[in-house]
Protein backbone atom coordinates (compact mmCIF):
# COMPACT_ATOMS: atom_id res chain seq x y z
CA UNK A 1 0.00 0.00 0.00
CA UNK A 2 2.75 2.20 1.00
CA UNK A 3 4.50 2.14 -2.43
CA UNK A 4 1.57 2.77 -4.57
CA UNK A 5 1.27 5.85 -2.50
CA UNK A 6 4.77 6.68 -3.25
CA UNK A 7 4.24 6.08 -6.76
CA UNK A 8 1.06 8.41 -6.93
CA UNK A 9 2.68 11.23 -4.57
CA UNK A 10 5.99 11.08 -6.83
CA UNK A 11 3.47 10.74 -10.70
CA UNK A 12 1.95 13.97 -9.28
CA UNK A 13 4.57 15.81 -8.17
CA UNK A 14 6.73 15.28 -11.70
CA UNK A 15 2.69 16.24 -13.49
CA UNK A 16 3.59 19.26 -11.73
CA UNK A 17 7.17 19.92 -12.79
CA UNK A 18 6.67 19.18 -16.40
CA UNK A 19 6.52 22.81 -17.41
CA UNK A 20 7.41 22.64 -21.71
CA UNK A 21 8.39 20.79 -24.34
CA UNK A 22 10.58 21.43 -26.73
CA UNK A 23 11.05 19.54 -30.27
CA UNK A 24 11.44 20.02 -33.87
CA UNK A 25 11.44 23.71 -33.26
CA UNK A 26 7.79 23.81 -31.47
CA UNK A 27 7.41 24.43 -27.77
CA UNK A 28 4.18 23.04 -26.02
CA UNK A 29 3.13 23.67 -22.41
CA UNK A 30 -0.13 23.41 -20.46
CA UNK A 31 -2.03 26.27 -22.39
CA UNK A 32 0.06 27.16 -26.13
CA UNK A 33 1.92 25.35 -28.38
CA UNK A 34 3.79 27.14 -30.91
CA UNK A 35 6.29 26.66 -33.35
CA UNK A 36 9.55 29.16 -34.13
CA UNK A 37 11.96 28.78 -36.92
CA UNK A 38 15.15 26.68 -36.33
CA UNK A 39 18.49 28.12 -35.37
CA UNK A 40 21.93 26.26 -35.64
CA UNK A 41 22.75 23.61 -32.93
CA UNK A 42 26.75 24.18 -33.61
CA UNK A 43 26.04 28.27 -33.12
CA UNK A 44 23.33 28.41 -31.05
CA UNK A 45 23.10 26.67 -27.44
CA UNK A 46 19.34 26.46 -25.65
CA UNK A 47 19.45 27.03 -21.90
CA UNK A 48 17.33 27.87 -19.38
CA UNK A 49 16.44 31.20 -18.29
CA UNK A 50 13.58 32.75 -15.75
CA UNK A 51 10.73 33.87 -17.18
CA UNK A 52 11.61 32.37 -20.74
CA UNK A 53 10.14 29.98 -22.72
CA UNK A 54 13.26 29.19 -24.77
CA UNK A 55 16.60 30.71 -24.27
CA UNK A 56 19.78 30.44 -26.46
CA UNK A 57 23.04 31.60 -25.74
CA UNK A 58 25.67 32.07 -28.80
CA UNK A 59 28.57 29.84 -28.52
CA UNK A 60 31.92 31.40 -27.60
CA UNK A 61 31.18 33.96 -24.30
CA UNK A 62 29.93 36.21 -27.13
CA UNK A 63 27.42 38.03 -24.99
CA UNK A 64 24.15 37.46 -27.41
CA UNK A 65 20.95 35.92 -26.33
CA UNK A 66 17.86 35.21 -28.29
CA UNK A 67 15.09 34.54 -25.97
CA UNK A 68 11.03 33.89 -26.57
CA UNK A 69 7.63 33.23 -24.09
CA UNK A 70 4.58 33.19 -24.26
CA UNK A 71 1.89 34.56 -21.35
CA UNK A 72 -1.72 33.53 -21.99
CA UNK A 73 -2.96 34.11 -18.37
CA UNK A 74 -3.30 36.96 -16.20
CA UNK A 75 -2.10 40.10 -19.14
CA UNK A 76 -5.35 41.04 -19.43
CA UNK A 77 -5.32 43.20 -22.97
CA UNK A 78 -2.49 45.83 -22.83
CA UNK A 79 -1.14 47.29 -26.12
CA UNK A 80 2.39 46.42 -28.17
CA UNK A 81 3.58 49.26 -27.26
CA UNK A 82 2.75 48.48 -23.74
CA UNK A 83 3.78 44.70 -23.66
CA UNK A 84 7.61 46.06 -25.72
CA UNK A 85 7.63 48.43 -22.19
CA UNK A 86 7.30 45.20 -19.61
CA UNK A 87 10.07 43.76 -21.66
CA UNK A 88 12.43 46.47 -21.13
CA UNK A 89 11.90 46.64 -16.95
CA UNK A 90 15.85 45.99 -15.88
CA UNK A 91 16.96 47.89 -18.41
CA UNK A 92 18.71 51.66 -17.49
CA UNK A 93 19.42 54.46 -19.63
CA UNK A 94 17.38 53.36 -22.48
CA UNK A 95 17.60 54.85 -26.12
CA UNK A 96 14.86 54.14 -28.83
CA UNK A 97 16.16 53.26 -32.13
CA UNK A 98 13.38 52.64 -33.53
CA UNK A 99 9.36 50.80 -34.13
CA UNK A 100 7.79 49.44 -36.74
CA UNK A 101 4.14 47.28 -37.10
CA UNK A 102 4.37 44.10 -39.28
CA UNK A 103 2.69 41.29 -39.58
CA UNK A 104 3.57 37.90 -37.78
CA UNK A 105 1.49 34.60 -38.12
CA UNK A 106 -2.01 36.69 -39.45
CA UNK A 107 -1.23 39.51 -36.48
CA UNK A 108 -0.27 42.76 -35.90
CA UNK A 109 3.27 42.70 -34.08
CA UNK A 110 5.29 45.38 -33.04
CA UNK A 111 9.44 45.40 -33.36
CA UNK A 112 11.67 47.62 -31.53
CA UNK A 113 15.38 48.40 -31.63
CA UNK A 114 16.94 50.25 -28.38
CA UNK A 115 20.53 50.49 -27.09
CA UNK A 116 20.35 50.12 -23.14
CA UNK A 117 22.30 48.92 -20.02
CA UNK A 118 22.24 46.30 -18.00
CA UNK A 119 24.22 46.12 -14.82
CA UNK A 120 25.58 49.32 -16.31
CA UNK A 121 26.90 47.30 -19.30
CA UNK A 122 25.30 48.90 -22.53
CA UNK A 123 23.27 46.16 -25.05
CA UNK A 124 21.83 46.27 -28.17
CA UNK A 125 17.67 45.07 -27.66
CA UNK A 126 16.18 43.72 -30.79
CA UNK A 127 12.36 43.20 -29.38
CA UNK A 128 9.19 41.40 -30.95
CA UNK A 129 6.06 41.48 -29.07
CA UNK A 130 3.02 39.99 -30.84
CA UNK A 131 -0.80 39.04 -29.62
CA UNK A 132 -3.20 35.66 -30.87
CA UNK A 133 -5.51 33.40 -29.55
CA UNK A 134 -5.38 34.94 -25.87
CA UNK A 135 -1.38 34.78 -25.73
CA UNK A 136 0.89 37.79 -25.67
CA UNK A 137 4.18 35.87 -27.65
CA UNK A 138 7.77 37.90 -27.32
CA UNK A 139 11.32 37.17 -28.51
CA UNK A 140 14.31 39.04 -27.41
CA UNK A 141 17.55 39.37 -29.00
CA UNK A 142 20.16 40.77 -26.87
CA UNK A 143 23.83 41.64 -27.98
CA UNK A 144 27.38 43.84 -26.85
CA UNK A 145 26.68 47.04 -28.55
CA UNK A 146 27.99 47.36 -32.37
CA UNK A 147 28.01 43.20 -32.38
CA UNK A 148 24.42 42.46 -32.90
CA UNK A 149 24.60 42.47 -36.65
CA UNK A 150 26.66 39.69 -37.11
CA UNK A 151 23.64 37.59 -35.43
CA UNK A 152 20.51 39.44 -36.65
CA UNK A 153 19.30 37.14 -39.72
CA UNK A 154 19.38 34.32 -37.18
CA UNK A 155 16.85 36.79 -34.42
CA UNK A 156 14.91 37.05 -37.84
CA UNK A 157 14.71 33.41 -38.82
CA UNK A 158 13.54 32.91 -35.11
CA UNK A 159 10.84 34.60 -34.75
CA UNK A 160 9.51 34.85 -38.67
CA UNK A 161 9.14 31.02 -38.21
CA UNK A 162 6.83 31.52 -35.22
CA UNK A 163 3.30 29.81 -35.54
CA UNK A 164 1.15 29.54 -32.82
CA UNK A 165 -1.34 27.20 -32.01
CA UNK A 166 -4.28 27.41 -28.96
CA UNK A 167 -4.49 24.46 -26.97
CA UNK A 168 -7.69 23.13 -26.40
Amino acid sequence: MSRLLLTLVLSTLLAGCHRATFEDSVLQKSDVKYRVGPLSNDVWERRGFADNDLAFVERGDTGRVIATNATCRDHDDPSLQVLTKHLLMGFTERQDLGQRTFTLDDREALRSRYVAKLDGVPVSLELVVVKKDNCVFDFSYVAPVGAADARMADFERLFQGFHAERQR
